[in-house]
């Protein structure tokens, strides 16, 4: 019987009782789903193990993967399986290195952004530290009545990046992109205050990372806003970053969350798949 164990009053949950090796039926599945629009991350342990092709059969079940622009270190099983990794052989890397090291939200550069992201956990070091998030959803409940009422139907510009550094050699700026890859990447637009396309609760959607402006401002008073909402978002209290072990999968709600991978140690060796899952459809 599954069993859910909150992580912090911010968010998260540990779902334990859970083998997705085996496959879940469909009540099992509706527990996850329900944990995950719960608390917006799920963490379910124990899933060494975990084939490429059963971990994209439980993603499949939230929706249609995407394949991430930086193709060089999709999963050789399967490009929808991103490659994450400081591992260094022969010198030369085997996943993505230093990936989002800065609060933003997946796919939010892309005209149908995410619905929600996996990682499931290859190899993890003694000092596991994993993803930081940051409760979207939570910052724009406790708004002013009228600071809601101001943004609550603007539109964001987004671009692949991070607007907060666009030096590409920079640890914390977007990872680079080959001039393929840049090529494929244009604007796109998002509302500030998107609806859940599952449960209708508003959220705060991206003010961090790929998100540069705001129809009908100026840049500076567009960026101006959106550096206001970042630091509203990330204070303490909405906050929580856990501890990741070997054999974890973790699921995130993106449309509800900015999210921050650590840098990368050296001397603390990582890897793990990354699968991203696409909404719907366009959000304007």
């Amino acid at each position: 019987m599954p069993e859910i164990e909150p992580l912090s009053d911010a968010l998260g949950c540990r779902l334990t009782g859970i083998d997705l090796r085996g496959g879940i039926d469909d009540a099992t599945f509706a527990v996850v789903e329900q944990a995950l629009h719960d608390h917006l991350v799920v963490i379910l342990p124990g899933q060494q193990g975990l084939d490429p092709a059963r971990y994209l059969a439980f993603a499949r079940r939230f929706g249609r993967p995407e394949p991430h622009v930086i193709d060089q270190f999709h999963h050789p099983a399967d490009p929808n399986i991103l490659i994450l990794s400081n591992v260094v052989v022969d010198g030369q890397p085997t996943g993505l290195m230093d990936g989002g090291t800065y609060y933003h939200t997946d796919y939010s550069y892309l005209p149908v952004p995410a619905r929600c992201t996996m990682l499931h956990a290859i190899r993890i070091a003694d000092q596991g530290a994993g993803t930081g998030f940051a409760n979207l959803r939570q910052a724009w409940e406790d708004l002013p009545a009228d600071m809601q009422a101001r943004i609550d139907g603007l539109v964001c510009r987004h671009h692949y990046g991070n607007r907060d550094d666009l030096d590409e050699r920079s640890r914390t700026a977007a990872s680079p992109l080959s001039s393929e890859q840049k090529a494929k990447m244009d604007w796109v637009r998002h509302p500030l205050v998107r609806r859940h396309p599952h449960t209708g609760r508003p959220t705060l959607y991206a003010v961090s990372g790929s998100s540069f402006g705001i129809d009908g401002m100026g840049d500076a008073e567009g960026v101006a806003l959106l550096d206001e909402l970042k630091a509203h978002a990330t204070q303490p209290k909405y906050l929580h970053r856990p501890n990741y072990a070997e054999g974890d999968v973790v699921i995130w709600d993106n449309c509800c969350l900015l999210h921050s991978a650590p840098l990368a140690d050296p001397a603390q060796p990582r890897t793990l798949w990354r699968i991203t899952v696409k909404d719907a459809g366009p959000t304007c």
